[in-house]
């Protein structure tokens, strides 16, 4: 019973190191021009190709603003994807063909080919404070 009760005393003790706090994400974005805003989303492995991001954030960069953290965020991978709304009509403008026409860029500053970045290079781990710096031109 002493036996039992020590563990159970040694358990609790543990218990706060084995919670596991939320994470928080730190974007800053490197822009070419201080007109607009820059559209961010957030996403996890099962929304990165074509869900509804985890979060979202509008950074008003002719305001002066360059990044966003997002707080409370449970430990895991992430991928960001970006696009500058230089003219600040709210949308990605495209050509006719479809192609943008405004500055995007991927979380790593990964590139895509003939189309977004893919999962496996735009990922990243977040636990607790993580940060990045992406260069959207």
């Amino acid at each position: 019973m002493i036996r039992t009760a020590a563990f159970a005393i040694a358990l609790l003790a543990a218990a706060p190191a084995l919670a596991s706090d939320p994470a928080s994400l730190a974007l800053t974005f490197d822009t070419g021009a201080s007109t607009g805003a820059v559209m961010v989303a957030l996403y996890d492995e099962t929304t990165y190709g074509g869900g509804q991001p985890i979060r979202a954030a509008r950074i008003d960069v002719a305001a002066g603003e360059h990044s966003v953290t997002f707080e409370g965020l449970p430990a895991g991978d992430y991928g960001v994807k970006a696009f500058h709304d230089v003219n600040g009509n709210g949308r990605m403008d495209t050509n006719p063909f479809g192609m943008p026409t405004e500055p995007f860029a991927f979380s790593n500053n990964a590139v895509g080919n003939m189309g977004p970045a893919s999962w496996d290079r735009a990922r990243f781990s977040v636990s607790g404070a993580a940060a990045q710096t992406i260069s959207i031109r």
